[in-house]
């Protein structure tokens, strides 16, 4: 799964971002793009609950493109 994170922006955020991921799915694979501003997981967990924790850890997700 892709998400879009336009508020991510440095290497702080990333591990943020990171952080919010592995608080639904602990065993997630997270790659990061801080270019794009695109985060791909793999992992298990539901593409909405990856959604929603990313929006309560304030990184309001869009689907990627």
């Amino acid at each position: 799964m892709q998400f879009q994170i336009d508020n991510m922006g440095c290497g702080g955020c990333a591990r943020s971002v990171t952080k919010a991921i592995h608080s639904v799915d602990p065993q997630a694979r997270v790659d990061i793009d801080l270019n794009l501003k695109r985060v791909t997981v793999e992992s298990d967990a539901d593409q909405s609950d990856v959604a929603a924790g990313l929006e309560v850890a304030g990184f309001p997700p869009r689907r990627a493109t």
